[in-house]
């Protein structure tokens, strides 16, 4: 007796590995070209996915490398859905020369108006309060 070979379509595993928050999203994202399987680009939700394909997607303008380990048979916690994949997203490297993000700091008078300034505004526009 042979074993059946176990598959299942893209659009479910990458909702069942957690990487869409729906599987409409993850259909979307498929048919839209944001993901390839195996480098190819992947245009059908009803695409297979097997155990040791490597597949590229796109979430929120980062691009994510995963290895297909198993075949999800439900969308579980994120522990569970952890072994379903392996990830091999390299680590962002971050150089000295490139400026850190920084919290802006804002100086008094900068960016939205006081309540104040929109008093004076009004007054100026003539404006009844």
């Amino acid at each position: 007796m042979s074993e059946k070979i176990r598959t299942q379509r893209i659009d479910v595993w990458l909702w069942h590995a957690r990487f869409y928050k729906t599987r409409s999203l993850a259909s979307k994202m498929v048919r839209g070209g944001k993901v390839r399987l195996n480098g190819n680009l992947c245009k059908k939700s009803s695409s297979v996915v097997l155990p040791g394909d490597i597949l590229t997607y796109i979430r929120v303008d980062d691009i994510y490398i995963a290895k297909v380990l198993d075949i999800g048979t439900r969308r579980g916690p994120a522990p569970e859905a952890q072994l379903l994949y392996e990830d091999l997203t390299p680590p962002k490297v971050i150089h000295k020369d490139q400026p850190r993000e920084m919290s802006i700091i804002r100086e008094k008078g900068l960016g939205r108006p006081t309540k104040a300034d929109r008093r004076a505004i009004d007054r100026l526009m003539d404006r009844d309060l």
